[in-house]
């Protein structure tokens, strides 16, 4: 998959969280969300995977785990959120789990403030 593929999908996650947000506005819980971008995502042909699970390493050793909110189509990492406003420890997070995974670009897409907030992260190992 290439930069332009990737940004076809992203454009696309991006006006399905645009309904989403449209329709329910702020104040939910980010679960609510989660389950209102799967619909639309449903809708718009978008293959995902939701709250996939995903072993961390370091030095050879796991040392746990972390669940990414949505892979779309096997390519991109999409990360939810429901907050008055994202913070630098969003986007770190957002950051690890695009590394962790391996993929080369990420969503950080926040539901919780009146306008929402879209961020898209890339994996510097791609660049």
């Amino acid at each position: 998959m290439d930069q332009a593929d990737w940004d076809a999908i992203t454009y696309k996650v991006n006006g399905c969280a645009m309904k989403v947000h449209n329709t329910l506005g702020n104040g939910f819980q980010e679960v609510i969300y989660q389950r209102c971008l799967a619909i639309e995502m449903t809708s718009a042909g978008i293959h995902f995977i939701r709250e996939v699970e995903h072993e961390i390493f370091y030095k050879g050793h796991c040392v746990g785990t972390r669940r990414a909110d949505f892979v779309v189509e096997d390519e991109i990492i999409v990360e939810l959120k429901a907050v008055i406003d994202l913070e630098a420890v969003h986007l770190a997070q957002a950051k690890n789990y695009v590394v962790a995974y391996d993929k080369a670009i990420g969503l950080l897409i926040n539901f919780g403030s009146r306008s929402l907030q879209l961020k898209k992260i890339y994996n510097p190992k791609y660049q």
